[in-house]
């Protein structure tokens, strides 16, 4: 027969031990939950310069989860948003282009996918991520200023380095604004521009280089907040001379457009690929590097006089001395004959008042 008292301490003995699983059981929920909220990976300097990187977003438990590309990061709409994002394996990550900050592509860093270079609004480009670990990507173009981002499959990198480091340039580049073949700068008559030097950091003027069969403009050259213009942004030469553009292989990827579509490279970021045109007709030829004109990489070739404002400027100055002469020879012409007539008038009228008398 069991006693009161023993029966006492049996239920003490079951609560405490119940208490006791039931306290086991939480800390164990709260470890099993501790796991699966991963850390943050450790990226090493891959978002060194990236302004918009705060940390690594959290979309697992999605089928599909969307990037924006041109969001806005790192001095304008330079950046992908959010800049990292952890997501499960077997999710598929679409990449959105809102059509802002020029055009834009995403490359992984390993090569294992890559876009087109589009600037288009709505425009998308998809990715599905089936192994665990991070994946770091860039748009070409951009990436010196920042545009960087990382996708993180599964609960990979979880205050690990992945030992992988950023290849940019990151815009350190000794190229001068105003570099080109060497020779001398000496100014010459401005063209009429208008507003298209606008915000061309590195534009100084008009660089005189008549008098060579061949000219050489970098690709790449120091301005616009990184290696992003042409160096010289505006160089005067004869008619039939050759301009080369040549690139330095800095800033990424850039072309050679004319403004008025007469010429045209391809995309090239490789050190060392030129493009020439031959100028023979007298002009000022703008140009632009397409996915980087709105910061200013834009460049001008004036070929002859140009239109400048030192070509012909003396001729309308002796144009409108001759003009104003004309002119006032005119008016004291008619002015004298207005005169003669008067002068003839109070003649007659004199004669017909003595005739009368």
């Amino acid at each position: 027969m069991t006693s009161a008292s023993n029966l006492s301490v049996s239920r003490r003995t079951v609560l405490r031990g119940a208490a006791g699983a039931v306290t086991a059981g939480v800390a164990a929920g709260a470890a099993g939950t501790a796991t699966a909220q991963s850390g943050e990976p450790n990226y090493s300097d891959w978002f060194k310069n990236t302004s918009n990187y705060d940390s690594t977003v959290d979309k697992t438990g999605k089928d599909t989860v969307t990037i924006t590309v041109g969001a806005k990061g790192n001095g304008g709409n330079f950046a992908f948003g959010p800049a990292a994002v952890r997501v499960d394996p077997g999710t598929t990550v679409v990449w959105k282009w809102n059509g802002k900050g020029g055009s834009h592509n995403v490359v992984a860093k390993d090569g294992s996918f890559k876009s087109e270079m589009v600037g288009e609004t709505g425009h998308t480009f998809e990715q599905t991520f089936e192994k665990e670990g991070i994946v770091k990507y860039a748009c070409t173009p951009h990436e010196p200023m920042g545009m960087k981002g990382a996708v993180i499959v599964g609960s990979a990198g979880n205050g690990e380095s992945d030992g992988g480091e950023s290849s940019g340039d990151g815009g350190n580049s000794e190229d001068s604004g105003n570099d080109g073949d060497g020779a001398s700068a000496e100014q010459v008559g401005e063209p009429e521009y208008g507003d298209w030097f606008t915000g061309v950091s590195n534009f100084d003027g008009t660089v005189d280089r008549t008098g060579q069969n061949e000219v050489t403009v970098t690709v790449g050259a120091t301005g616009n907040g990184g290696n992003f213009a042409f160096g010289p942004a505006a160089v005067r030469v004869d008619p039939g001379t050759t301009v080369v553009w040549k690139w330095n292989g800095k800033g990424g990827t850039h072309n050679v457009a004319a403004k008025d579509g007469s010429f045209e490279s391809e995309m090239v970021g490789e050190t060392g690929h030129t493009f020439e045109h031959t100028f023979e007709e007298s002009g000022v030829h703008r140009y632009v590097c397409t996915p980087h004109k709105t910061m200013g990489m834009k460049g001008a070739i004036v070929v002859g006089d140009g239109g400048g404002a030192g070509s012909g400027s003396s001729n309308n100055a002796e144009s409108t001395v001759d003009d104003t002469l004309t002119i006032a020879g005119g008016v004291g012409l008619v002015g004298a004959l207005l005169a003669m007539f008067a002068f003839g008038s109070r003649s007659k009228a004199n004669n017909r008042r003595e005739t009368g008398r």
